[in-house]
């Protein structure tokens, strides 16, 4: 049973991927339980009390500052979820298929929407609130802002990094952290994880006999949403 935060990343290190939020969605979850939940479950293991070391909402910013191979996003059913270094190339090769992100919004697969917002990450890491200040985002535009955030890391483009707090005049942090993100391959560059040029057909059948290692009464239907995006 997994006790702490040093327990996660090796259970997560062992199988690969994971849904993020304590909902398995048919799928495989490395926590299989949500704060709703976690009363009925007999274990240390406990959503949103602030414990870095048995809080797995504190884990999914742990692993990005203190890990060099898991990356955690909105990947998943357009939801959150974790995947180590050693799996993402694959999801990556199924996703991208070989393509850029100018050859994807070229043939229509993104939204002018998520180039707007790509168009600002690609400079380097970027703050979720100066996204939209750079970015041009009026309030309005927020239901679509958040949209396209999504299809951008349900695409592997862009993904989470970190978080940080906005600063005021004088230079000093104020108010929530705010997530950071960053292009995918800015994010593994960083981190000296190689993405490599792999077939998606291969790279498809590679992760769905994973998944049915974790979960052999996955259903296909979900298999080919969960590893397609």
């Amino acid at each position: 049973m997994i006790q702490n935060f040093s327990d996660f990343c090796a259970a997560l290190e062992q199988c690969g991927f994971s849904m993020g939020g304590g909902n398995a969605k048919g799928i495989y979850a490395v926590i299989p339980y949500s704060w709703e939940n976690q009363d009925a479950v007999q274990s240390p293991i406990k959503w949103h009390t602030g414990n870095p070391e048995t809080d797995p909402w504190e884990w999914r910013m742990r692993v990005l500052e203190e890990r060099q191979d898991i990356a955690y996003s909105k990947v998943f059913f357009r939801a959150s979820g974790f995947i180590t270094g050693e799996w993402y190339p694959y999801f990556y090769a199924v996703r991208r298929r070989g393509q850029t992100f100018e050859e994807a919004y070229e043939s229509g697969a993104v939204s002018h929407t998520a180039k707007r917002i790509y168009d600002v990450a690609a400079g380097g890491e970027v703050a979720l609130h100066d996204l939209k200040r750079l970015g041009g985002f009026t309030r309005e535009e927020n239901p679509r802002f958040e949209r396209a955030l999504t299809e951008l890391q349900m695409g592997l483009f862009l993904t989470m990094s970190g978080r940080t707090q906005k600063l005021n005049k004088q230079g000093e942090p104020y108010g929530w952290n705010s997530t950071v993100f960053t292009t995918v391959e800015d994010f593994w560059q960083k981190r000296g994880v190689p993405l490599p040029d792999l077939n998606p057909a291969e790279s498809f059948e590679r992760i769905r006999e994973q998944l049915l290692r974790l979960n052999p009464a996955a259903e296909n239907r979900k298999i080919e949403k969960f590893i397609r995006g």
